[in-house]
């Protein structure tokens, strides 16, 4: 199906001002502008989670209900990709998402994210590579399961990012089971690294720990939709859920606690209070969020917007929201957060995805029954 190019002259954007990482923003303050193209390159998905630029402009997008999909420069969707692993399409639950493999131009690889389902009911987040010959996904490898597989369609995460070390960060939910976030035999609330070929590297930090699955970098996360390396540093950033109240951005550390659920900012959402196993908003031994907002914007995807000098965005960390309907945007001094703003606002999409291309085009998916590739340029 061939899609129209639609070109929406004005946006509203709110700003707001802070000076610590650390440190709650103030209250936004709106600041009209009218200096954005926005295009909407395709339309028409079941709820789209990502999408992946391939080299020749072309894109690849997911659909959580399981579907891959190749979305050519004139907006037309391929057909479902064949090969793509059955998925948990319950909930939170499905396919999630997609990356190219750092050879990708040699490779042709992909990487997947999704919620695999099990023979009795449960579920758990998996990552799966592949071959992309044309619309057909060849030699598939499930390269990780989350265990164990648990009841219920909630917090799957999950986002993928490779370092320039030969390795694969995979970002994942608690499952909406708080205490094993903490339980380090288990992989639900874990940040796991691995070699591209789904190995475990020797310096992970609990290799060789009794007691302590060797995949895990780092715990005590709760839901991690998004995660990505700046380019500038190398450095892993990652942002995530918090319950009501609470969302956070980190620079996880290897084998460090991150606190879900016993140190966090949030509430219960039943009863406007303190978990049972919350202790402390902060926690001595346990990390404090690199960055927090006291009102949940629900985090997703993330990106930097790097390596354009001159451009009124350069140095900055776009962010995907999904109860705002906005896409954030980080102004950064080094790693410092010295400034945020809202994008999109007028839209009123919840926004699932973000990438940067290397024109410096920002493209967004949203999370909708008729969900949309966009396009965003900053024009003067």
């Amino acid at each position: 199906m061939r899609m129209t190019l639609c070109l929406a002259t004005t946006l509203l954007i709110a700003g707001c001002n802070f000076t610590a990482s650390t440190a709650t923003p103030p209250a936004a303050n709106a600041q009209p502008q009218s200096d954005l193209e926005i295009k909407t390159l395709a339309s028409g998905f079941n709820h789209p989670w990502a999408v992946a630029l391939l080299p020749d402009g072309t894109f690849l997008v997911t659909e959580r209900t399981g579907s891959l999909r190749h979305v050519a420069n004139d907006g037309s969707k391929s057909l479902a990709i064949k090969g793509v692993p059955k998925v948990f399409a319950q909930g939170q639950g499905g396919l999630l998402d997609v990356v190219l493999a750092p050879d990708f131009a040699t490779s042709k690889m992909i990487y997947l994210s999704y919620a695999e389902p099990a023979e009795d009911g449960t579920a758990g987040t998996a990552f799966a590579r592949g071959v992309l010959n044309g619309n057909q996904l060849d030699n598939v490898q499930v390269i990780y399961r989350q265990e164990p597989k648990v009841q219920g369609g909630m917090h799957f995460g999950s986002r993928i990012a490779f370092d320039d070390k030969g390795h694969i960060f995979i970002s994942q939910g608690e499952r909406n089971q708080k205490s094993l976030a903490q339980d380090l035999t288990k992989l639900q609330g874990k940040l796991v690294r691995l070699n591209l070929d789904g190995s475990i590297p020797n310096d992970n930090p609990f290799v060789g720990k009794k007691d302590a699955r060797a995949e895990i970098f780092s715990y005590g996360h709760r839901n991690m939709q998004g995660m990505t390396v700046d380019p500038r540093t190398g450095k892993l950033w990652q942002s995530e859920h918090g319950p009501k109240g609470g969302d956070e951005i980190n620079l996880p550390q290897p084998g460090r606690n991150y606190g879900w659920p016993l140190a966090t900012h949030g509430m219960d959402y039943s009863t406007g209070r303190p978990y049972p196993e919350t202790k402390a908003a902060v926690v001595k031994g346990l990390d404090e969020p690199y960055h927090m907002w006291p009102k949940s914007p629900a985090l997703s995807g993330m990106a930097f917007f790097v390596g354009h000098p001159g451009h009124a965005w350069n140095e900055s960390l776009f962010l995907g929201s999904l109860v705002e309907r906005n896409l954030i945007r980080l102004t950064l001094d080094g790693d410092k957060i010295v400034s945020e703003e809202r994008l999109l606002s007028d839209q009123g999409k919840r926004i699932r995805d973000v990438r940067v291309g290397p024109d410096g085009t920002v493209y967004v998916v949203t999370d909708e029954d008729n969900g949309e590739l966009i396009s965003i340029r900053k024009i003067r």
